[in-house]
């Protein structure tokens, strides 16, 4: 099945960059660029992308107001937003996470990073290494993503529909683990943690991997540790 990628970004050069390195796979096509957060949700609608690339600072309605729409609309329900940002963790890309992106990517990135985003995206996985889900938590923490020890108490409410094992699971997703690692680590098999992270995502109403990682913050579940 050929992956739909629509490109967001306000720099004409870098679309054409990005268009001819996706169009180049076999698995992958660019069916629309967008210059603006307006555009992008329009077309996004309108052909129906898998992916979008969204470069989060646009004139106009921004990467972050588009990011927003797009996932609070129920017809988009199936698109995948990855980041493109200059800077791997920032106040934006805290927002476009809580927002429902599903991951973010430096521009600096090598072309094959670049590719396999797009691939590990339309799979519905979070694109949070554990080196970046470190610094991603180092700046919730600094905007006060936890205001008090108890954490977001509708949220920890919405934890308690969980089992033990789904919130076991979930703290190892927060740390940034592929489902390999997690079953490596709690001695099970990776089907089974897939099915422990779909039901999680299910109950907590998540869209994906990332927005499970921000739950557990915000929730409390797990206590970052920036050592």
């Amino acid at each position: 099945m050929t992956i739909r990628v629509l490109l967001a970004d306000d720099q004409a050069l870098l679309r054409s960059a990005f268009r001819v390195l996706v169009d180049s796979e076999p698995d992958m096509e660019v069916v629309g660029e967008a210059s603006d957060g307006a555009e992008a949700v329009r077309l996004a609608r309108e052909h129906r992308a898998d992916v979008v690339l969204m470069d989060i600072r646009m004139p106009g309605t921004d990467g972050l107001a588009a990011t927003r729409m797009i996932s609070e609309d129920p017809g988009l329900a199936h698109v995948r937003i990855v980041i493109l940002t200059t800077f791997e963790v920032d106040d934006y890309v805290v927002q476009s996470l809580r927002a429902g992106a599903s991951g973010f990517l430096g521009k600096g990135s090598e072309p094959d990073e670049l590719l396999n985003a797009i691939r590990v995206a339309a799979g519905g996985d979070a694109l949070l290494s554990p080196a970046a889900t470190k610094g991603l938590i180092a700046r919730f923490l600094a905007q006060g993503g936890t205001a008090d020890d108890d954490g977001d108490p509708a949220r920890a409410q919405r934890l308690a529909a969980l089992t033990v094992r789904e919130r076991e699971v979930l703290a190892q997703v927060a740390g940034g683990h592929s489902n390999d690692e997690i079953a490596e680590r709690l001695e099970v098999s990776p089907l089974t943690v897939k099915t422990h992270v779909n039901r999680a995502m299910a109950k907590l109403g998540a869209r994906d991997r990332a927005q499970l990682v921000v739950i557990a913050y915000e929730s409390g579940l797990v206590r970052p540790r920036l050592d």
